[in-house]
This record gives C-alpha cells, structure tokens and sequence, in this order.
C-alpha cells in the first residue's frame, strides 16, 4: 500500500468513527446533562491521547517511512525522546482540559482567556518541540526523510487534535 493511502486511509477511518454515532441512531437520544458530556468528553480526550495512540502512530510512522535498517537504528531512539517530551505537553494540555471541565457551567471571562493563553502557549511549544526534533532528525536522516516524517506526524497529529476538539463543547 502506498505511504500516501495509507495514511489516508487512516484519516477517514479516524473521520468516520466521528461520523458513525449520528448515523447510527434511528431514534433520537436523551439529551445528557452538560456535566455529563463534559465529563465524558474528558474521559475520551484522555483515551486518545493514552490509550493505544502510541502504538497506532508507531505502526502509520514504520509503514509509511519504510526505513532502511541504518534509518531505523537512527530514527527511532530520536523519536522516542521527542516522543516523551511531546508527552510532557500532553500532560499540561490534559491538566488544561481538566480545569476547563471542572468549571464548564461557569467559565468567567477570566479562566476563558487563561485557557485559552494557556493553548495557545502549548501550541507554540509543540510546534517549537517539531522544529527542534526535525533537526536532530535532519542530521541523523537525511532532510529529505525528515520532512516526509514532519509532514506525517503533522497529519497524524492534526487527526488526534480534530477528535479531541469534536469532542469537546464549546465555551458557552
């Protein structure tokens, strides 16, 4: 399969498991509480970024990059570090949804603009983490390597994001 169909190909099975809750239902649901949807929201927000996500982008990454066995000696101990550091991130954006959830029903202008500073911020960490780790890999790849794998990990990266943000409500 070619690089490019299979990571399209996982693009739309990740777009299609948003799609298929709607379809699915031939009566309308109960409308839940915000509590609970925020409540569950977070909880899937977290299993995105925990559960097997790791693990999915490992098997896109090794498919689509098809290394030689010098390029995997040298890629994946790189990826592994940039990979615990993008974590770290991870971890203050989960923390950020969390207060955001706690105080959903009565987000103050305050917090809003405190959360929304706060991804902002985090945002430019991350972007600042791929830049960083794209020269790493440049020197132990080739430029040409690394940018297929940046543009990879941007796409998978914007799939992750596009799940959590549809997950999430919006500030009311």
């Amino acid at each position: 399969m070619s690089p490019s169909l299979l990571i399209h190909g996982a693009l739309a099975l990740s777009f299609a498991g948003l799609a298929l809750p709607a379809a699915a239902q031939t009566t309308p649901a109960p409308v839940p509480d915000r509590a609970e949807v925020t409540d569950r929201n977070l909880r899937a927000y977290v299993e995105l970024l925990r559960a097997d996500v790791r693990a999915q982008k490992v098997a896109i990454i090794t498919e689509v990059m098809a290394f030689t066995e010098t390029e995997d000696a040298a890629f994946w101990p790189i990826y592994r570090e940039y990979d615990l550091e993008l974590s770290k991130i991870n971890d203050e954006r989960v923390s950020g949804i969390e207060e955001y959830a706690k105080n959903y029903a009565q987000v103050t202008d305050a917090l809003a603009d405190k959360l929304a500073l706060k991804a902002l911020e985090l945002e430019t960490r991350r972007t600042a983490l791929k830049e960083k780790y794209y020269g790493r890999f440049k020197a132990a790849l080739t430029p040409k390597t690394a940018a297929r794998f940046l543009q990879v990990e941007n796409q998978l990266l914007m799939v992750i994001d596009l799940q959590i943000a549809a997950s999430l409500p919006i500030v009311q």
